[in-house]
């Protein structure tokens, strides 16, 4: 995978009419627990067929990708235009215009729900180069990979932090999406699985997933203005900036791995195709737009109805029926609330206190205290406050101030851990390993845990980098870097890579 390597293998043809979208969730499951493949759909033949699909896609890249100058000119025209559009959201806003995005709260988790497959998996698509640490060439694309990791440090590995956000607002009931919701995390793992395969096409793919959007800028203000705390978002608008983020690694990749000798318009092509890579599957934009409130708290109460079904008394009847039979037919949970509004057990439009199922639920003596989640109870909360047959709004929690940089309350809500220490980046190729390892034991105040000294201990027995750097790898894999043997053993490769 050196730069003098010469012309990577060509793509093949596509041969497995079965490998499509509609595998990507079986897929995404499979390669996040580790194995190549599901029966017989592999990340290889997923990937050409995702990319067959994506070839005849427009795309907005300049086409003279082999000059370095368009291309970061490119780049810096996407990030004004971004810029610019925000600006005048901003100036929308302060004129009273509404939020864009987010209807009510509820909206909001629900698209932290929604896009937890592809959050979750973020930077995957870099893990297949770890391995190539030693390649001049791929070190932007390596450099920007533990930086998705936070250089294990928790409060900013991206997937500890989503993974944080997630339980904080109980929206971690996210496998019950469909396919479209998969595809992209699943084209990230299969590229992280057959990086030395589809490097033009992962190159060509970081390139557009690095670039600042817009909605990024949005979501986040929404979000704060929401009082959900949005770091996950603000992060990524800091580091992706057009400067020295990686929106600027990105555009230095493309050159750096590009091919000295070989078929070098066919290397662009490549990069091209995995640039549009990018716009299969559910987006940002398409999640948001898919959001109906009353059809999303039915799909949950239909949920409940298959533990709760036998759980109520005789006590309480509703138009004839016992709860129970209620619960007991998935297909009658619409009827169910239309008759829990003409019963008044609900009352529409007004103050959730105001009902008497919400004081059920939540309150101080509340029956059914701990059945919904803060998620669930969010939905009800903003179905039961927008009057029947109205678009769901509601009024901002808070107005907000955000800066691009979280302020320190929003940054408190994270997790924090202890920061690995200080070690110099000029070592010896033999005596380094276990100086770092010394100090950074010596400076660690949290019990280790008997996985975590074992590591170490193996660690330390070995006697070069290359060594080390085997060794570490796979607990930087996108299932186990956020854990914290994975955290611990990406602050020790990024000491050593640096």
């Amino acid at each position: 995978m050196s730069q003098s390597a010469g012309p990577l293998r060509d793509l093949q043809d596509v041969s497995d009419a079965d490998a499509s979208a509609a595998s990507a969730k079986s897929l995404y499951l499979a390669l996040h627990a580790g194995h190549t493949q599901n029966g017989h759909l592999s990340a290889q033949s997923y990937l050409h067929a995702c990319l067959e699909r994506a070839r005849v896609l427009p795309h907005d890249l300049p086409e003279a990708l082999d000059d370095a100058n368009v291309v970061e000119q490119w780049m810096l025209q996407r990030a004004a235009s971004a810029g610019d559009a925000y600006q005048t959201y901003l100036s929308a806003r302060k004129e009273g215009a509404p939020r864009r995005y987010f209807r009510n709260r509820a909206h909001a988790l629900y698209f932290l729900q929604a896009a937890a497959p592809t959050k979750l998996v973020d930077g995957a698509w870099l893990y297949g180069l770890l391995p190539h640490w030693r390649d001049v060439a791929l070190h932007g694309l390596i450099r920007t990979y533990l930086e998705e990791l936070g250089d294990g440090v928790a409060e900013q590995n991206h997937v500890a932090l989503y993974r944080r956000l997630l339980a904080v607002h109980g929206c971690g009931q996210w496998q019950h999406l469909d396919d479209a919701h998969f595809v992209q995390g699943a084209i990230q793992l299969s590229l992280a699985s057959e990086a030395a395969h589809f490097l033009p096409e992962l190159i060509g793919y970081n390139l557009g997933y690095e670039q600042l959007p817009l909605h990024l800028m949005i979501t986040s203000y929404e979000l704060n203005e929401l009082g959900i705390d949005p770091y996950y978002f603000t992060l990524h608008v800091t580091i992706d900036n057009a400067a020295a983020g990686h929106a600027r690694k990105a555009v230095q990749s493309l050159q750096q791995a590009a091919p000295v000798d070989g078929d070098r318009q066919s290397f662009y092509r490549r990069v091209a195709d995995g640039y549009r890579l990018n716009d299969l599957g559910a987006s940002t934009l398409s999640i948001i737009a898919s959001f109906d409130l009353q059809h999303e708290l039915v799909r949950v109460l239909q949920d409940k109805a298959a533990i709760g079904k036998n759980m109520h008394s005789d006590y309480c009847r509703l138009a004839g029926r016992t709860i129970n039979e209620w619960l007991a037919q998935r297909e009658r949970i619409p009827e169910f609330l239309q008759q829990m509004e003409k019963s008044g057990w609900i009352r529409r439009g007004e103050a959730p206190e105001n009902s008497r199922f919400w004081r059920l639920i939540e309150g101080e003596h509340a029956e059914m205290f701990g059945v919904f989640n803060e998620y669930e109870r969010q939905l009800l909360r903003d179905w039961i406050a927008t009057p029947a047959g109205e678009r769901s709004t509601d009024t901002p929690t808070r107005r907000a101030n955000l800066h691009l940089v979280p302020h320190r309350a929003q940054r408190q809500m994270v997790t924090r851990t202890q920061r690995s220490p200080d070690v110099p980046h000029r070592v010896t190729p033999l005596g380094a390993p276990r100086g770092i390892l010394r100090r950074h034991h010596e400076n660690q105040v949290d019990d280790f845990s008997t996985d975590l000294r074992a590591l170490e201990n193996r660690l330390a027995a070995l006697d070069s980098e290359d060594a080390m750097m085997r060794m570490l790898i796979p607990f930087m894999s996108p299932a186990r870097h956020h854990t914290p043997i994975g955290l611990m053993a990406t602050r020790i490769f990024s000491k050593l890579f640096a």
